[in-house]
């Protein structure tokens, strides 16, 4: 087993006053060589937007992009023609494959919006561009791995296109669960939401995060009542990025 401890106090940060940002690879005017990506998992920003605030209309292309509400109500605008609105309970992801413009608002008057921003590589480029975000607060499982993003259409949360799994585990203090990896090749980061647990041999902490790779499978055991988002992505990048 190979590990790469990211401790929640040394990501990046940037404050823009309406946007306060952590950044755990590099992003904008964050640069670490050494934290670039892990695998094809290239983004892990941990939001807050001041209430009525928000990203302007702006480009992506060939990335999935997924967004994780912790607290209030996210607005979303894009070229494809949609308007919708996610909340703590929900994931919304975004194929941008060959392009796609959009904004995302904090809907909010009178509270901060706090979310996750992942960008996931895609297998291949240049896919039609698509939308989809789903409940996922009645899946929810104590002391359990609940999926919320995985590569195919007719599994439980959203689908993108690359080799991916998400899970939320949920554990209370004093309980665990192995955790199996999906596909050979595949590595796991593991960002604590809340609480802390031990994650494989290392004590992680409330926004710190750990990379697995080289192994089977690895065990968690809550140190306290814990949320952790396990994102199981492909450790070698596609063709086209070599």
């Amino acid at each position: 087993m190979k590990t790469v401890y990211h401790k929640a106090d040394s990501r990046g940060h940037a404050d823009h006053g309406w946007l306060n940002s952590f950044h755990t690879f590099s992003f904008a005017g964050y640069q670490n060589r050494e934290r670039s990506n892990f695998g094809v998992l290239r983004v892990l920003n941990d939001d807050t937007v001041s209430q009525g605030m928000g990203f302007g209309t702006h480009p992506h292309k060939n990335m999935e992009i997924i967004s994780i509400p912790l607290e209030g109500n996210l607005e979303h605008k894009d070229s494809m023609g949609t308007t919708a609105v996610i909340r703590k309970g929900e994931i919304q992801v975004m194929s941008a494959g060959t392009g796609v413009m959009h904004s995302e608002y904090n809907q909010n008057k009178d509270e901060a919006v706090k979310f996750l921003q992942i960008w996931v590589f895609p297998r291949e480029e240049n896919v039609e561009p698509r939308y989809d975000q789903k409940s996922i607060k009645d899946g929810e499982k104590i002391n359990g791995f609940q999926q919320i993003l995985s590569p195919n259409k007719n599994d439980d949360g959203v689908w993108i296109h690359q080799d991916a799994w998400f899970n939320l585990a949920n554990f209370t203090k004093g309980n665990g669960k192995n955790y199996t990896i999906n596909k050979k090749g595949n590595g796991v980061y593991a960002f604590v939401l809340k609480g802390s647990a031990k994650v494989g041999d290392r004590i992680l902490s409330e926004k710190d995060g750990l990379g697995i790779w080289d192994t089977q499978s690895f065990n968690i055991e809550a140190v306290e009542d814990t949320e952790i988002l396990l994102m199981e992505v492909p450790m070698d990048l596609p063709a086209y990025l070599k």
